[in-house]
């Protein structure tokens, strides 16, 4: 880093942390997306159970702490996995506040630098911070680590700015703590970083793009008189809605890191972890490469199954599947990503709520004419209520998730290609299950504009 900057830290890190805040601020670190003008914030965007999960699902998979603040410092997620030796410490004033300033300055270059950023923090651990940049604006970090490292001299020492007591290696009962941390080689936690900065980043990405839609569709209506600018308003929300299904990155980096994630669990002989990074990997190439063009019936459902394959990892004997297909309908084109918001949904929002195992069924067949994609699972359905807000289509006052939003844009495709008839038909039942429907004309190439 140049001497300049470093300068300018040492003063930064001499401020109270509301003073830090303000100066993030102020150097635009924070900033607004050309043409959307409001403001994010991150506990807003973001399923703060699924975020607690997944970072308990990267602690049992990396050995690594785990924890989401804000861009404030203010943590929003449980901190997963903490070591003994790092709650120690922050029961101790003299180091607490070196700990909090670390994180801080972590957070900090994190955001300047707009990757993740390693470092060796006062109490000789390493960390890394990954910054949360949506839309130009700095919304938070994601902060790991508590690992020693044979190699920690490879890593900046964040002492350089944070003139934390040295002396806490005189204290044999915090040495013999910190002697029990994981260690971790160089190249693993690098790796760990970078996946977790692409993961995050995607997933926030995705629900910041789903509030704009839904401003987008509110701003719509108002302009309904005008013909061709509501014309234009559907291209962009229809434009939109495939970027966000689609990743926006090097796939090239992407699949190195996931191969390096891959190699060292094999090396390891982590075989859940090696399975799980292989068809991450393959989600992920699926929909970088098809986000704008008709897909095949049968690739689609494979990539389902990887991802029920995943969740099956994840969730044990709490989730069964089965996937049911024609032969005849083998090689049937259809939209690209539109049966996914609706497993999805099965099982994030019907049996992961519900006590006990559940089973997502997916069935695909031809009746009169059309293709029948039928998805069911035996979770805790949804109350009449809930299925009339996902139903307001078009509706100003709509307030759903964005789940709801998901389903919304689905339909909206289905229709403007095929007509009113091709609607999603949804049946719920509430601790009975879901059930859904989605008809495709056969041979529908032929009939898109």
């Amino acid at each position: 880093m140049p001497s300049g900057i470093k300068k300018d830290y040492k003063q930064t890190h001499q401020l109270k942390t509301d003073e830090l805040v303000e100066d993030l601020d102020n150097e635009n670190i924070i900033g607004n997306d050309e043409g959307y003008n409001e403001r994010f914030e991150l506990k807003e965007l973001i399923d703060l159970k699924l975020f607690n999960d997944i970072q308990e699902g990267l602690s049992k998979v990396t050995g690594l702490a785990f924890v989401t603040v804000d861009y404030k410092g203010e943590p929003l997620t449980k901190r997963t996995s903490f070591s003994e030796y790092c709650r120690a410490r922050r029961k101790i004033d003299t180091y607490k506040k070196a700990c909090y300033l670390s994180d801080a300055h972590g957070g900090l270059e994190a955001a300047i630098r707009g990757k993740p950023y390693i470092y060796r923090c006062p109490g000789g651990l390493i960390d890394f911070a990954v910054p949360i940049v949506v839309k130009g604006q700095y919304l938070g970090a994601v902060l790991c680590g508590q690992a020693r490292s044979s190699e920690s001299d490879r890593f900046d020492d964040i002492n350089e700015f944070i003139k934390a007591d040295p002396k806490w290696k005189e204290n044999p009962e915090l040495l013999a703590m910190y002697e029990k941390t994981l260690e971790i080689d160089y190249e693993k936690i690098v790796s760990v970083a970078d996946l977790v900065h692409l993961v995050i980043n995607q997933l926030v990405e995705k629900e910041a793009i789903n509030i704009i839609q839904e401003e987008l569709n509110r701003q719509s209506l108002q302009l309904a008189v005008e013909k061709r600018a509501r014309l234009e308003i559907e291209k962009e929300l229809k434009d939109a809605e495939l970027k966000t299904l689609k990743a926006q990155m090097n796939p090239h980096f992407m699949f190195n890191v996931l191969s390096s994630i891959s190699n060292l669990a094999l090396v390891e002989g982590a075989k859940q972890t090696e399975e799980m990074s292989y068809l991450f990997s393959y989600l992920l190439r699926y929909n970088i490469e098809n986000g704008d063009k008709e897909v095949f019936l049968k690739e689609d459902l494979e990539n389902i199954e990887r991802y029920l394959k995943v969740q099956k990892i994840r969730f044990g004997d709490k989730l069964n599947y089965e996937i049911i297909i024609s032969e005849e309908i083998d090689t049937q084109k259809i939209p690209p990503f539109v049966i996914q918001t609706f497993i999805e949904n099965a099982v994030n929002h019907g049996i992961v709520p519900k006590e006990g195992p559940g089973t997502v069924i997916v069935e695909v067949f031809l009746e009169n004419g059309d293709v029948v994609i039928k998805v069911e699972d035996d979770g805790v359905g949804m109350s009449k209520r809930a299925l009339r807000k996902i139903f307001l289509l078009n509706q100003e006052n709509y307030e759903g998730n964005s789940l709801g939003i998901g389903i919304q844009n689905t339909r909206k495709r289905l229709m403007n290609n095929f007509g009113d008839a091709y609607d999603i038909e949804i049946i719920s039942r509430e601790d009975v299950g879901t059930s859904v429907i989605i008809k495709i004309p056969e041979h529908f190439e032929e009939r898109v504009s």
